[in-house]
């Protein structure tokens, strides 16, 4: 099963992309949020992905954040709820928001979301309010992914670096998201390579 995937943006569409992947363009659903998150075609996007597999076909769901991966495969677990219906509530409403509707059982705020009537929203409350108190305690320590198109070459090289050191390229990511969170967007666009592995493999200690 693909879990992840690291290419070049070829094309945005209202519901998906598809990536690049060394030759091999991957079609990917992302929520709309996710979507809003791309950057410009031909730029470098890593996702998450959750392969779905039907008898008449094989569809690809991406993320840019773990967590929203693991909201996904939990919604999926409620009866009634597959892929296409478990992306739509992630569009929805924000993770956050989607937490503490869950934990408190707001079956109101969660039948706003398009596709999901009372019933669902009932069964979603009811199968998913204990399980979601780690997903609502992560979400609020999170860090914003890391994007190599908008970054310096300097972040891209340290990537790499990363990479060739044996550290998968996730956790990189995370790493020197962890930095820039850390020392401020602007002090960070300003740092060497040599500054960025530096304080990214203190992240990593």
């Amino acid at each position: 099963m693909i879990s992840s995937l690291t290419g070049t943006v070829q094309y945005i569409a209202p519901d998906r992309c598809v990536i690049d992947v060394r030759g091999v363009g991957y079609e990917v659903f992302l929520s709309t949020e996710d979507l809003s998150r791309i950057p410009e075609k031909g730029a470098e996007l890593f996702l998450h992905i959750h392969t779905s597999v039907r008898e008449d076909a094989i569809v690809l769901f991406g993320f840019s954040e773990r967590l929203e991966k693991e909201m996904f495969l939990t919604l999926k677990t409620v009866s009634g709820i597959g892929p296409k219906l478990a992306l739509a509530v992630l569009s929805g409403m924000q993770m956050d928001a989607l937490c503490r509707a869950i934990s408190g059982e707001d079956v109101k705020g969660l039948t706003t979301i398009p596709g999901v009537g009372k019933k669902t929203a009932e069964r979603i409350c009811m199968e998913l309010k204990d399980k979601v108190g780690g997903l609502q305690t992560s979400t609020a320590g999170s860090v914003a992914p890391l994007s190599t198109a908008s970054v310096s070459s300097p972040v891209t090289d340290a990537i790499s670096a990363f990479v060739n050191l044996g550290y998968p390229d996730v956790v990189a990511r995370d790493a020197l998201a962890q930095v820039r969170k850390q020392v401020g967007s602007e002090a960070f666009a300003d740092m060497t390579i040599e500054e960025l592995i530096k304080e990214g493999l203190r992240t990593l200690a």
